[in-house]
């Protein structure tokens, strides 16, 4: 099966790259010796990923389902340069296809048990929906509906009937005489006596009718419950068994089953990733690893954390633990050599613009964090970094934010005091900033101020739509700098902060109507090699040396 390709089957023979600089690093610790060792991922390696991006466009069968791919830029004992690629998983159910680095090795030793376990885990998940789409749910959510609708009616009923006897009896307390006064009180009670009995009938018929649905709900809840239990000891039980068999090596020669590697467990699909399967069949075929490249193909993430197009790096959770040991035996790579350091932080990903003791601004990189994210798998960012390489780093507060695939200016606190008087300076607009992006279609206007309120939808996270019911206001002044064939360069002056109001306003029709080049999100389909948005000028008064400063990042397209 050929696995190997030429890089012509990816780029153009002629191609160079424009900066040969890594833009993320594969590493981790060598077991025996300690020593980090660091595996690039270059322009080339993009290139060659975008490559492949078109190629998966042209065939919906890898759209169908969202996953990670990615390349591994290898070269050969004579000499030459060849390309692997491997997918995460399965593709379409399988797991070995024509083509495709195969799968590490062991998973054939548990495929008897692997099928045996996968029917029971069907099994179970067909019951669990069947048991959730139990029809005395709806019964029930129907009858208890109907009964709090009598309950209301009867309440506001006798509370109008409780009302008129308050007034009867201040007005027959005068005109009757005490006889007559007793029995019209005692009719009043004796309606008040009614009133009650009859509330109390309807509560026993409302539990007489609900409780044994709400009994079988209950039972059903418990056996779903029950059900999920067994579900996850049967994929622990199954998990375990394959990663004693999978078994990893490195470009020493040595080989350690997962479950050596991580004693602790792991979490499911460790070893399907296409790291390991690209890393371990180049240590066990005698290639060299050069750079390497994982991106998302097909529909978005659960969590709307990962994009069609965006290159990620190794997943916390299940890669990176394995990098260590994976890169133990590769000799450094002087064709991607490590990148320069300047005042203790890397260069290349995180340029200083200016430093001083009471803040620091960088030039960030497209798709990298400003600050850390909420699961362990997005925790690299510029504050992360920062904080990792300067003496005082863990004293550093970000003043604001940039998306992750947008590039420029991020301005940050080294002390308390200092980031408190910036962020007022952003609250109160005080700080003036603007942006540089190319558009992926021709504007027809050549300047104006758009103004659309947005709201994020707590359920489609991180979307941001136009909403003039509850969004909060947002407005962007635009001015074109150029038309280039079909796209259109724009400059954007933001007048106020919101999420993604930019790529919000470029993108709707109320707006400029025309994407940002590279914005999937917001419905830019053109395979690129980022989003078109960069955070070109900032300026602010210095807090402590009351001095207006001007910082510039040049834009990178």
């Amino acid at each position: 099966m050929v696995v190997l390709y030429a890089l012509s089957d990816f780029i153009d023979c002629d191609f160079a790259a424009s900066d040969s600089s890594p833009s993320y690093w594969y590493e981790g610790r060598c077991l025996e010796s300690g020593h980090r060792l660091k595996l690039p991922r270059t322009s080339m390696s993009e290139a060659i990923a975008h490559g492949l991006m078109q190629q998966l466009a042209k065939n919906e069968c890898y759209s169908r389902e969202g996953k990670m791919f990615g390349i591994l830029l290898v070269e050969l004992p004579n000499g030459e340069q060849r390309v692997l690629k491997a997918f995460s998983g399965l593709l379409n159910v399988c797991n070995i296809v024509e083509g495709w680095v195969p799968p590490i090795p062991g998973r054939d030793e548990v495929a008897l048990e692997e099928a045996r376990t996968l029917t029971q885990l069907d099994a179970i998940k067909q019951e669990i929906l069947s048991l959730k789409q139990l029809t005395e749910r709806q019964q029930y959510e129907t009858l208890s509906d109907d009964f709090e609708q009598q309950l209301q009616a009867m309440s506001d009923r006798h509370r109008h009937c409780k009302h008129q006897r308050q007034e009867k009896r201040q007005q027959i307390c005068n005109i009757l005489t005490p006889e007559a006064l007793a029995i019209a009180l005692e009719q009043l009670d004796e309606e008040s006596r009614q009133q009650g009995i009859e509330r109390r009938q309807l509560k026993r018929q409302q539990n007489e009718v609900l409780q044994p649905l709400q009994q079988l709900i209950a039972a059903t809840d418990a056996r779903i419950s029950e059900l999920k239990q067994q579900r996850k000891a049967l994929s622990r039980q199954l998990q375990a068994q394959m990663h004693a068999s999978y078994s990893l090596t490195n470009f020493s020669g040595r080989s350690r089953s997962l479950q050596q590697l991580m004693p602790g467990g792991s979490p499911t699909g460790t070893g399907d990733c296409c790291a390991p399967k690209l890393l371990h069949y180049a240590a066990t075929h005698n290639l060299k690893p050069l750079a390497m490249a994982e991106f998302w193909w097909g529909a978005s993430s659960v969590n709307q954390d990962k994009i069609q197009g965006e290159f990620y790096g190794a997943c916390v959770e299940r890669c990176q633990p394995l990098m260590g040991f994976l890169l133990s035996g590769l000799r450094p790579n002087p064709s991607a050599p490590f990148p320069a350091r300047e005042g203790g932080v890397r260069s290349l990903s995180l340029s200083i613009i200016y430093q001083d003791e009471w803040l620091i601004a960088v030039n960030k990189p497209a798709g990298l964090l400003s600050v850390p994210g909420r699961y362990s798998d997005r925790q690299d960012s510029v504050l992360s970094r920062l904080r990792h390489l300067l003496p005082d780093g863990m004293m550093l507060v970000s003043v604001h934010r940039l998306d992750q695939e947008t590039s420029g200016i991020l301005l940050l606190a080294r002390d308390r005091q200092t980031h408190r008087q910036l962020s007022q300076q952003f609250q109160q607009r005080q700080i003036h900033k603007v942006y540089e992006a190319i558009l992926s279609g021709v504007a027809i206007a050549e300047q104006g101020v758009i103004d659309l309120p947005l709201w994020g939808d707590p359920e489609n996270r991180p979307y941001q739509k136009v909403d003039w019911q509850h969004g909060k206001p947002s407005l962007t002044h635009f001015q074109v700098m150029a038309r280039e064939q079909d796209y259109t360069r724009v400059e954007f002056t933001p007048l106020t902060g919101r999420t993604h109001q930019l790529r919000v306003h470029a993108a709707d029709a109320r707006g400029l109507g025309i994407a940002i080049l590279g914005d999937r999100l917001y419905g830019c389909d053109a395979v690129t090699s980022r989003l078109h948005l960069h955070a070109r000028e900032l300026s602010f008064e210095h807090p402590q040396l009351k001095k207006t400063f001007y910082l510039k990042a040049i834009t990178p397209f």
